[in-house]
């Protein structure tokens, strides 16, 4: 079968969280694992009031993961996620292959290389524009001219 990259959000159960995050947390890479899975970035995504109330709960604990796994396993995947006493709801989503390093970078908190070359782009124009600004030369100009 083949293999995709998904991204799945929890809502996970406010109270449990606030006793045991470490706990609570832990149990979403191991439902990955053990559904053949491979983690790519696993995070706390928000703390907040709910829509509409979740077995008696009225905020709910989002988390935000993104894996890569074998389809046939989705299935386990979810079912597993329904069985979890911490998930009160989740959704896993597949993810377009030329979406993935930008996602899951941005998850990480990561710059991708785009990001990084409009950085440097950036700052390369506004140093020349301070420069131009200060009355200076620019540095091809004035070494044509010295010669």
């Amino acid at each position: 079968m083949a293999t995709n990259v998904y991204e799945c959000l929890f809502i996970l159960d406010p109270n449990r969280y606030a006793r045991d995050p470490q706990g609570v947390s832990a149990t979403i890479p191991e439902m990955v694992e053990k559904a053949s899975g491979e983690i790519l970035a696993n995070r706390l995504w928000n703390e907040q009031k709910l829509a509409y109330p979740i077995n008696g709960h009225r905020k709910g604990t989002y988390w935000l993961t993104y894996f890569r796994m074998d389809s046939s396993e989705l299935a386990g995947f979810n079912r597993a996620c329904q069985l979890n006493d911490y998930v009160m709801r989740h959704m896993a989503t597949k993810i377009d292959p030329r979406l993935v390093e930008i996602l899951v970078a941005h998850a990480r908190g990561e710059k991708t290389a785009d990001e990084l070359a409009d950085e440097a782009a950036e700052a390369e124009a506004a140093a020349a524009a301070e420069g131009a600004a200060a009355g200076e030369k620019p540095t091809e100009v004035a070494a044509a001219t010295d010669e």
